[in-house]
Formats: structure tokens, sequence, C-alpha cells
């Protein structure tokens, strides 16, 4: 199925109601739903000023998502990704590779040579490691699942 994709980068200010809706329904429904992980999703770190949203629709849907944070917002010295999410009916069809590429794309315009960090769930490593990233931790547990934490140098 050969749907439109339509991309978009908002601050929390620029989101609409039905967006935030939207973001936070996908994000409950994967993250707490099918991962069965019960942690305080709501960190006030979506409404920081400089905190980005990237999201896409097809068909009326969000079906992926993610957030760009500033340096010294999760990270002290680096910007860094998180909350990555694919709708799971679009998982396997390269949208997480086109979501990651166009937030790396966003990176590089507002953190230009600045390395990246994200703490990626464990088993995604190789995901990520697609995109230029290498592993600098060893694995901890972040709500009782395995991650690892991952940096990518500007090429």
């Amino acid at each position: 199925m050969n749907t439109e994709i339509t991309w978009q980068v908002k601050t929390f200010s620029e989101l609409t109601t039905d967006e935030l809706y939207d973001l936070l329904k996908l994000r409950i429904d994967v993250f707490v739903v099918e991962q069965t992980c019960y942690y305080p999703d709501l960190d006030d770190l979506d409404r920081h000023p400089d905190t980005l949203h990237l999201f896409c629709y097809q068909e009326s849907k969000m079906t992926a998502y993610l957030r760009i944070l500033a340096k010294q917002v999760c990270y002290p010295d680096h910007p860094a990704i998180g909350r990555v999410i694919v709708a799971q009916d679009q998982r396997g069809s390269g949208l997480g590779h086109q979501l990651f590429a166009k937030a790396l794309n966003v990176c590089q315009h507002v953190f230009p040579n600045e390395v990246i960090k994200i703490s990626a769930q464990q088993h995604l490593a190789n995901f990520y490691q697609q995109h230029g990233f290498k592993q600098c931790s060893e694995m901890y547990l972040e709500d009782g699942i395995p991650h690892i934490s991952m940096i990518q140098t500007p090429r």
C-alpha cells in the first residue's frame, strides 16, 4: 500500500490539539499498552521551548513520531533524540528509517556539528547503527527494558 506521507516538525506550542492527542495516543499504544511499560510519559520535556516534535501522517493517522531535545534538556553535553516510535501496522515498511533520516537532517540543521545521543532499546542497536550510531555504554534497565546509550558523531 503506497499512501502519501505528510511530515511535520513543530514545537510544543505549534502542535494542534489533535496532533498532541495523536502523538500521545501513539506513544501510549506502543510504549504502555504493547510493551506493557508503565512509566511517566508526560515528563515536561515535550513542552520545553527547544524541543522539536517530528511526526508523519498517512491517511489521517499519525504513523511515526519522535522528539528532538536540545543540549542540556536531556543530556548536559548533547542534543538527543527520543520517544522514537512507528505504528505497529507500519513496522517493516521502511518508515522508521525515513523517520530517523529526517530526524538526523533536522539535527544537522538545528545543531550543526553536534554529537547526538540516544537511549536505545538494546534490541534496536542494529537499526541505530545503520544511521551511524555507536554504543557508548553498557546495558542498563530503563523502565524494566534493556537499553544502551549510543552516540553519532557528525559526518
